[in-house]
């Protein structure tokens, strides 16, 4: 019982630090019904836009699904078996370790499936997209440049470059470090991921992104997700949102330490440190 109230009060918790905070333009009280829109003319070719993920099974939890994983490499089954995310049914109170709770960006593809909205601009030589969560930024080269073999650095949003295949987009991405978690339930990646991303504009409203997983070191086959759905806000409007440790010491405090959270006495300050590490 203690467990479930936990539970239920780390998702009030997320629900209130990652909330889609997202304002419409001032007057703008309400969009044009969703028919008027779907049949307004469109270029597939367009993806310029602030994107939001839709709501309910349609979008889906996460851009790959936690519960259709590949199996696990020994590599990847040590790393998942060391995590130990806030959501889902390995949630050990007092011992979460994602990342995120130390204010580490989400990295990708976890932060195209987070709950808040996203704008795209596509500019003569790159994609370049702008996260509200965390005000992450990044860049997408579509000036035909390959994939370094070699990346100079390892980073949160890994190397990728794009290009039109028809009318859909595909990004390739490597040179991701190894920190994030691919989604939040503790499914690892190595540096060695290769990430494709395939964006496709549906309708006047309506954008799918799907992603693969090629990463040998951590997983025995392809991970292939299916569509993620976005739903244009032309009248909304970015806010500021950063990851704050403030934020972070009182979900510790009111929540993730409590005396109460597990029965026990609450974890050692160091308990939040990533153990993959």
């Amino acid at each position: 019982m203690k467990k479930t109230l936990l539970n239920f009060a780390v998702m009030l918790f997320v629900a209130s630090i990652c909330r889609p905070a997202v304002a419409q333009t001032p007057g703008a009280a309400s969009d044009q019904s969703a028919a008027s829109k779907t049949a307004a003319p469109f270029s597939p070719r367009d993806l310029d836009g602030l994107w939001m993920p839709a709501p309910g099974a349609a979008s889906g939890p996460q851009l790959v699904d936690p519960n259709a994983h590949p199996p696990f490499t020994p590599w990847g089954q040590k790393r998942f078996d060391a995590s130990f995310p806030s959501l889902g049914p390995r949630d050990v109170p007092g011992k979460e370790n994602d990342p995120i709770l130390r204010c580490d960006p989400d990295g990708v593809p976890k932060i195209l499936g987070s709950p808040h909205p996203f704008e795209i601009f596509m500019l003569p030589d790159r994609m370049l997209q702008i996260f509200e969560k965390h005000h992450d930024w990044r860049e997408i080269w579509t000036d035909g440049r390959e994939l370094p073999k070699d990346p100079p650095q390892l980073t949160w949003n890994g190397y990728s470059a794009g290009k039109w295949k028809g009318d859909t987009f595909v990004v390739e991405s490597t040179g991701f470090n190894d920190v994030p978690w691919l989604d939040y339930y503790g499914d690892p990646h190595s540096e060695d991921m290769h990430l494709t991303e395939e964006y496709k504009r549906v309708d006047h409203d309506t954008l799918t992104i799907s992603v693969t997983i090629d990463d040998p070191k951590a997983y025995t086959a392809l991970w292939v997700g299916k569509p993620h759905i976005y739903t244009l806000k032309p009248k909304w409007e970015l806010q500021e949102y950063y990851c704050i440790n403030e934020d972070m010491m009182k979900y510790d405090k009111d929540i993730r330490l409590r005396p109460d959270a597990s029965g026990d006495k609450p974890a050692k300050s160091g308990a939040t440190k990533n153990p993959q590490k």
